[in-house]
């Protein structure tokens, strides 16, 4: 049987694209306070950044909490179950930390809210892709989907400073309220869970129990290695992207200049995660565009953490968002590939927990590593790019996706 036989449903574009308007918006419920760390440190009457810098890691706390449930949600009922869950909750609890903004106890109350919604919606994108994309488009569908979670922190970080001056923190927490309302309603009325017939050749996508397949999973040397990774990295964006205002802060950068920065490293983010999973989609490789990634962070890294320009900064926060960003879709869908027959959203939400974990860890680590009286991070910061060194090894010692290597056998007959 050839490839062209397979048929495929112009509707999984449509459900991708809400799937991505949903992520997007609770995504930035998520980074919503950390470009303006010092207005709501005043609006809010707080002690410390790090109070604010608490609304953030509530999704990281959250997520290691709920990690294993929402796995189970999205093998054992589905993709559309399980981000419908997720939409609901962020719709919700997004109006009402908007509703409620003079109130710090309620925002919060409403973020722990909103942070139950996150591993529900991002730990189903390669379900959807596996449901509704071919084995060569899956790549492409998975950094489709991550591409919108960089969009909302990117939108997040540029929108949120200069919304907050016209409209205040209440006006602007209601703005994103009604977005996520938006959302989670376009997503739950196009939704389906599969298509009339497979996108992919009988036995490709047997998957066992989710249980099963966790055993499996923390069996296989490559998986583990891939989890040391993304401990690694995906914190270092986790907290990088919480503390961005109080790292270039004394340096001299307004909190508008933070917001712009953060943004820059989203935008590359998200050229990213355009480019990079397609390139590894038509070339049918993954560990070649890993390696190319974890080494363009590093001077990325180097440059966010010395410059004094704000055009380095600038360019710096983009080359730092386009290498590390742009790998992530493609290491979900490596671990998707690498793990089978244990499911999907099993591996993927592993490699987000390992995300969470470390974001909260490196956010504590870097508050306390501060200069004493300048707050400069410049030591925590280098730690992380020797992380990032070390995840480069690792990477290398990775095995090729078998996956991918049979869709090529099968191509070419």
């Amino acid at each position: 049987m050839e490839q062209t036989n397979l048929k495929v449903y112009g509707h999984r574009w449509l459900i991708l694209l809400a799937f991505m308007f949903i992520a997007g918006m609770n995504q930035m419920t998520w980074i919503t306070f950390a470009p303006i760390t010092s207005k709501a440190v005043e609006f809010f009457g707080l002690k410390s950044d790090l109070m604010v810098s608490l609304l953030s890691m509530s999704f990281m706390a959250v997520g290691i909490l709920l990690v294993i449930p929402a796995a189970w949600v999205i093998d054992t009922w589905g993709f559309r179950v399980a981000v419908g869950i997720g939409a609901a909750l962020t719709g919700f609890f997004a109006m009402t930390r908007g509703i409620f903004a003079h109130n710090f106890s309620l925002v919060f109350a409403s973020q722990i809210g909103l942070a139950v919604a996150q591993p529900f919606i991002l730990g189903a994108i390669t379900k959807l892709a596996a449901r509704w994309f071919p084995v060569k488009e899956r790549a492409t569908a998975a950094g489709l989907g991550t591409l919108s979670t960089y969009l909302g922190i990117m939108a997040a970080m540029i929108i949120t400073p200069p919304l907050t001056l016209e409209l205040g923190i209440p006006g602007m927490l209601l703005a994103y309220g009604v977005a996520s309302l938006v959302a989670a309603f376009f997503f739950l009325f196009v939704a389906r869970e599969r298509p009339p017939t497979s996108p992919a050749f009988a036995g490709v996508d047997d998957r066992v129990l989710m249980f099963e397949g966790l055993k499996r999973v923390l069996r296989q040397r490559d998986f583990i290695f891939l989890l040391i990774i993304f401990f690694f990295g995906l914190g270092a964006f986790n907290a990088i992207s919480t503390w961005i205002e109080v790292i270039v802060h004394p340096r001299g950068f307004s909190i508008a200049q933070a917001g712009m920065a953060g943004g820059l490293m989203l935008i590359g983010g998200i050229c990213g995660a355009i480019a990079m999973p397609i390139l590894s989609d038509t070339f049918h490789r993954r560990k070649p565009f890993m390696i190319t990634a974890l080494a363009g962070v590093i001077p990325g890294l180097i440059g966010m953490t010395f410059a004094t320009n704000y055009w380095l900064l600038l360019a710096s926060g983009f080359i730092f968002g386009f290498f590390l960003l742009g790998s992530g879709p493609i290491g979900f869908q490596y671990a998707a590939e690498i793990t089978r027959p244990a499911p999907e959203g099993t591996s993927n939400s592993l490699l987000l927990a390992m995300g969470q974990i470390s974001g909260i860890i490196f956010i504590f680590g870097m508050d306390a590593l501060k200069a004493p009286g300048t707050g400069v991070m410049t030591n925590s910061l280098l730690g992380q790019a020797g992380l990032i060194v070390l995840s480069l090894i690792l990477v290398m010692f990775l095995r090729e996706s078998p996956i991918l290597a049979s869709s090529r056998k099968i191509e070419q007959l």
